[in-house]
């Protein structure tokens, strides 16, 4: 359920804001117990999403961070590296 929570600090170009909300999306999720929210918990599991949202852009935005940037497919391809031995 978590797979989608990615590390989104300190990359070049930095996290778009659809990356933070799929991350705050599964958050939720998780935090939740249930990936699609009852009509009855619709309106407030939406806005813990958004919520959620918006803190984390204000976190990565401001971390000090005094590494050079990631490199996004450098980092793609480590995971994909990482997947293959996991699954092989």
């Amino acid at each position: 359920m978590c797979r989608n929570i990615k590390t989104l600090a300190n990359f070049e170009p930095p996290a778009t804001h659809d990356e933070i909300r799929a991350s705050a999306l599964q958050f939720v999720r998780k935090l939740s117990g249930t990936a699609r929210p009852s009509r009855a918990n619709e309106a407030a599991f939406n806005q813990a999403v958004d919520d959620v949202t918006a803190i984390a852009r204000r976190l990565i935005e401001s971390l000090e961070i005094h590494a050079p940037p990631r490199n996004r497919e450098e980092e793609a391809r480590k995971a994909k590296e990482r997947a293959q031995r996991r699954f092989a």
